[in-house]
């Protein structure tokens, strides 16, 4: 079921969801008046679209946020670095790009008041967005590890496709 977002009370809902997760006044940026809602069965939130695109998932065990690369794209352009982000070595960019787990090992620097379990962005050195995922570490562990998976991509950004976000 897909309803405009002309109901405030959604668009509403899902703005405070990001203003708490993501900091006070992200979440009118992160979701323009124009958006769509999709639905579940029992009329809650599970994504939130624009222009037929995917910006955010509302997961249904904790109502936080999980960011498509739209999204993840749109929260970047709101945020100053180093904000939920992760910089990544520019040797591996090309494989998060393409979906792959973003290893300890692999990390230049991390905002450091990430916790895990949060939503953050994997960037290059350069600030370029490659990637939205959850972080497995806490922010400051993630150059100090030399193992391990430090955040767990969930959608990558093909190089190709840089530049149409």
């Amino acid at each position: 079921m897909s309803t405009a977002c002309s109901s405030s009370s959604l668009q509403k809902r899902v703005r405070t969801i990001a203003d708490y997760q993501f900091g006070s006044g992200v979440g009118a940026i992160l979701f323009p008046d124009r958006c769509e809602f999709m639905l579940s069965n029992t009329g809650r939130i599970r994504q939130v679209l624009l222009d037929g695109q995917r910006i955010a998932t509302v997961r249904a065990q904790d109502g936080r946020l999980t960011l498509g690369i739209v999204g993840a794209a749109r929260l970047m352009a709101a945020l100053d670095p180093p904000a939920y982000r992760v910089v990544i070595r520019d040797d591996v960019a090309e494989f998060i790009a393409k979906g792959r787990n973003a290893f300890a090992k692999h990390v230049v620097s991390a905002d450091p008041d990430i916790r895990a379990g949060d939503e953050v962005l994997v960037v290059t050195g350069r600030d370029e967005l490659l990637a939205t995922g959850s972080a497995l570490l806490a922010g400051w562990e993630m150059p100090a590890f030399n193992y391990g998976v430090a955040v767990k991509v969930r959608q990558g950004r093909d190089l190709e496709c840089f530049q149409e976000i």
